[in-house]
């Protein structure tokens, strides 16, 4: 017997025995598992050309169409198929853009283009007005319930007045100016004509301004009458048939934003209660300009056409109400109940020449609203005829 087993008896030494041929047994499997797996790394050339041929294949037909399912629901909200989506654009834009894109179902905001390349040229603005500056905080001091903002630009100075110009204001129906000058600028790119026709159908029907929500189903539109109500009656269903003509909303703002408008931008349809439509009274004095003034921004054509609708707006109880006789107005007006508008150019009967934008924030249809625009108006006009 073993020393181990005198020493310790023999029931220790059985014990001993099995550890050893246990630790023993444990070693073996373990090298077995070591040189299997080690003959297993060894590459078959036929299974490794075979997996090849079949990664290379799912490449080739499955991958193609799988990816086309893919960015079309992640890039493009639309599901027609006629409707095309700008991929490059989308990933790469090209322009500083802050206006509406898509991605992942969700709207994407894009930076506007700087002035340098902005399709709008910025007012040349050359000093203040002291004298005019202070009628009006004169006035606003008698409407303390009123909040406003003014901006006045004269055409043969370039002096000019900003009292909160740049803060943003609901656009109410103010927004109507964006979305026309976009449809002229369709136009001019040959994308659409005056003379298609839209057809009325119940979901372009909205509550709020204008009488074409009345018209018969299915009754037929062009597109010069639509744009002509939206602008003279400040018409609501007209509006959402011409936005949606152009490209919806996404397409407004993205063309607001090519112009070099950095704020000015409609995110709801009409009519906006809410305010969410936005814009500022100086955005829509450049707007006016450019429409005016900037003749590689839209054609003599296209401007005779905007002024013809503009020179029309049967809301004449605002602005034009501060005018004295044989002055000419082309302008839009706004009002959702707690912000009321009106933005335009003005020539007074010696000449003069001034755009002026008036945007005021007031308790909701609070008539003191109205009557400060007229008010601060007239204060302007008589100013500018001195």
């Amino acid at each position: 017997m073993p020393k181990f087993a005198r020493q310790y008896g023999y029931p220790q030494y059985e014990s001993y025995l099995y550890k050893t041929q246990y630790e023993n047994t444990r070693s073996n499997v373990t090298s077995l598992r070591k040189y299997k797996n080690k003959k297993r790394t060894k590459r078959n050339p036929l299974r490794f050309a075979v997996s090849c041929t079949v990664i290379l294949a799912a490449a080739i037909f499955v991958m193609p169409y799988t990816f086309k399912s893919v960015t079309k629901t992640v890039f493009n909200p639309a599901p027609y198929e006629n409707i095309k989506t700008d991929m490059y654009s989308l990933v790469f834009p090209v322009t500083n853009y802050l206006s509406n894109g898509w991605f992942m179902g969700q709207r994407t905001f894009e930076y506007a283009a700087p002035d340098k390349k902005a399709q709008m040229q910025p007012l040349k603005e050359n000093v203040n007005m002291p004298v005019l500056h202070g009628e009006l905080l004169n006035l606003m001091r008698q409407y303390p319930m009123i909040e406003p903002s003014i901006y006045v630009w004269e055409y043969e100075t370039g002096n000019y007045i900003d009292i909160n110009a740049s803060k943003l204001y609901p656009a109410a129906s103010l927004i109507k100016v964006p979305v026309l000058i976009d449809l002229f600028k369709s136009v001019e790119a040959g994308q659409l004509s005056l003379d298609d026709t839209m057809t009325l159908k119940d979901y372009y029907r909205t509550e709020g301004s204008g009488g074409l929500q009345f018209k018969a189903e299915n009754s037929l539109w062009s597109t010069d009458n639509l744009a002509r109500v939206m602008i003279t009656d400040s018409d609501n269903t007209a509006t959402s048939m011409i936005t949606s003509k152009i490209g919806s909303m996404t397409d407004v703002n993205s063309a607001i934003r090519a112009w070099g408008i950095k704020n000015t931008e409609i995110n709801e349809w009409l009519p906006d209660y809410n305010g969410k439509n936005k814009t500022t009274a100086r955005e829509l004095a450049r707007m006016f300009y450019n429409i005016d003034v900037n003749d590689k921004f839209l054609s003599e054509t296209s401007r005779q056409k905007i002024f013809d609708y503009m020179g029309h707006v049967r809301n004449d109880r605002l602005i034009q109400a501060g005018l004295g006789a044989g002055s000419k107005f082309y302008h839009k007006t706004g009002d959702i109940g707690k912000m009321l508008g009106d933005a335009g150019i003005v020539t007074t009967p010696n000449g003069k020449k001034y755009i002026v934008a008036i945007l005021a924030n007031r308790p909701h249809n609070a008539f003191e609203g109205k009557e400060f625009i007229v008010k601060a108006s007239e204060i302007i006009y008589n100013y500018m005829v001195k």
